[in-house]
């Protein structure tokens, strides 16, 4: 027969003297099909994060029984794949819906805090090199080191007032920028963008585009979509193809880009939340913020440790803003189009 447990104090179950912990939920006494259906993942992977995370997760204070780490990840990983703060799963690991939050907060941050960790570029020339022959072998366009897109998420209105946050389709929300490789692995990840800044003008003013500005990654270059400006070290499509070359170029570009599209269907499909299914984020934008990166670290991780980026059921994006056409941007970089052009000339014709 259950036990009730009434909740008195949601500071005293998270935090504790010492390091007692209040032990309502053992993995080892649930199957894996039960941890994946609730919370998303395996039992060894979460086991992997409580390694990963403990420390930061088992902060001592002057109060007495804490929440343990085991528990505090299962109320977030609840929350990131449910979007929601559902009375079932509180009861199934015995905390009220005030303590998940505190514990999403507590797991959010500590996964932030290690986003350099798991997000990012390969750092040897021997690993950019594979980068490039991957991408070569899916639709024959060389010198792809990632691509790149934008993603928009809802989140709550911050204030009457702030319309920085309001998208094009007149809701509130953050748009990410993201680069991934081949196989769906973030490489790049900045989500702090309000959402009225169109996809260029975040690609523009982002750590990213400073970085290749400043020639850190020479002779290779990102894929976009129409959405950015031509750069000589970002192919865009070309608007309005004619010659048979700039068709097979084009075509290659759009095999090539729909990787970072799959991969955005994974990570709204496998991490709810962000989907907008369950609504907006019902956070500040710097907090939001936090909960998509930390999301994006646990998609990554997820990779390494075996589990398929596209494994996961695929329902469809949350909805988009709808794009512009930016018919003029073809012609504003001419060392671009140059390059572009050679690229049509020495692969493609």
């Amino acid at each position: 027969m259950a036990i009730p447990i009434t909740v008195l104090d949601c500071d005293l179950l998270l935090y504790g003297r010492g390091h007692r912990t209040l032990d309502r939920f053992k993995l080892d006494d649930v199957t894996d099909e039960y941890l994946m259906s609730m919370y998303g993942f395996p039992r060894q992977f979460i086991y992997y994060l409580v390694e990963l995370l403990g420390t930061s997760l088992s902060r001592p204070t002057q109060r007495s029984r804490a929440i343990s780490p085991e528990t505090q990840i299962l109320a977030a990983l609840g929350f990131y794949t449910s979007g929601s703060f559902q009375t079932r799963m509180g009861d199934a690991i015995g905390i009220s819906q005030a303590s998940m939050s505190r514990c999403v907060a507590n797991v959010t941050e500590a996964l932030v805090e290690r986003a350099s960790q798991f997000i990012h570029f390969p750092a040897d020339e021997s690993s950019m090199q594979a980068l490039k022959d991957e991408f070569y072998e899916l639709a024959g366009m060389p010198g792809v080191i990632g691509v790149v897109d934008c993603i928009h998420v809802a989140i709550k209105a911050p204030n009457a007032e702030d319309l920085s946050y309001v998208n094009r389709k007149g809701l509130h929300s953050l748009n990410c920028l993201m680069v991934c490789d081949i196989r769906g692995a973030l490489m790049t990840v900045e989500t702090n963008w309000p959402g009225s800044l169109q996809d260029y003008a975040v690609l523009q003013q982002s750590s990213l585009s400073s970085q290749f500005e400043a020639g850190m990654h020479k002779d290779s270059w990102l894929l976009g979509d129409s959405s950015f400006f031509l750069r000589t070290w970002l192919m865009t499509p070309l608007h309005i193809p004619e010659t048979p070359a700039e068709y097979r170029y084009n075509m290659a570009h759009s095999a090539t880009h729909s990787v970072i599209e799959k991969t955005f269907r994974t990570l709204c499909s496998r991490f709810r939340c962000l989907d907008g299914s369950k609504g907006a984020l019902q956070y500040s934008p710097e907090k939001s913020s936090h909960i998509i990166l930390a999301c994006c670290v646990l998609h990554n991780i997820s990779l390494e440790h075996g589990m398929d980026v596209w494994s996961s059921p695929v329902t469809g994006p949350m909805e988009q803003p709808p794009e512009e056409e930016y018919e003029h941007m073809e012609s504003l970089d001419l060392e671009a189009d140059r390059i572009r052009q050679e690229l049509m000339l020495t692969h493609f014709s």
